[in-house]
């Protein structure tokens, strides 16, 4: 089973992300669309575990406690960068608490034997990848018209009061995710 680890983002967030997505896809049309109703702010991507894995990962993260914290979600930007653009984010703004929170889940996943990230936790919402390596990065930088053109995105701020544990079903047009645990923070 794939699975990961993330925070839901409210309707009304959403659905402001909707609206910048619509006007954001006239500017780069052949590039691969993120689904909306897909985004979240992972904390811990799994990937492939056994199901017998799956009750030992649901029984070490009861142990992580964590505050409540505010997200802010804002801006919009490329990985890696402008000038070779292969993805397109909206930025996701917090205090330490979300990366400390993500550290935790981390740590509390290697107990039962999943492998620690080695790379640093930059949270983000990938909203499209270039399509192709070819001219896809040509197809991205046309999003800069509409930054250029519009102030930067404020798509609001919520407050995290849950992670979710998700399991990904890989489908035609993009991956569905069913959330398959809760657990709260405060």
């Amino acid at each position: 089973m794939r699975t990961f680890f993330a925070l839901d983002i409210p309707a009304e967030i959403r659905n402001r992300m909707t609206a910048y997505m619509e006007r954001a896809r006239r500017y780069a049309p052949g590039a691969r669309w993120a689904r909306v109703e897909g985004l979240h702010v992972t904390l811990k991507f799994v990937g492939e575990v056994q199901e017998a894995k799956i009750a030992e990962m649901k029984a070490v993260l009861a142990t992580v406690k964590a505050a409540t914290f505010e997200v802010n979600f804002k801006d919009v930007g490329f990985f890696p960068n402008e000038r070779s653009p292969r993805v397109f984010w909206i930025g996701v703004h917090t205090g330490e608490a979300l990366t400390q929170l993500a550290a935790n889940i981390d740590q509390a996943l290697a107990a039962v034997g999943i492998d620690r990230e080695e790379k640093p936790y930059r949270p983000h919402l990938t909203l499209a990848r270039a399509s192709s390596a070819q001219d896809g990065s040509q197809e991205l930088k046309q999003l800069s018209l509409l930054m250029e053109k519009e102030t930067a995105p404020q798509f609001g701020t919520m407050t995290a009061r849950e992670f979710w544990m998700y399991q990904s079903q890989p489908q035609k047009g993009g991956s569905k995710y069913v959330k398959l645990e809760r657990w709260g923070l405060g």
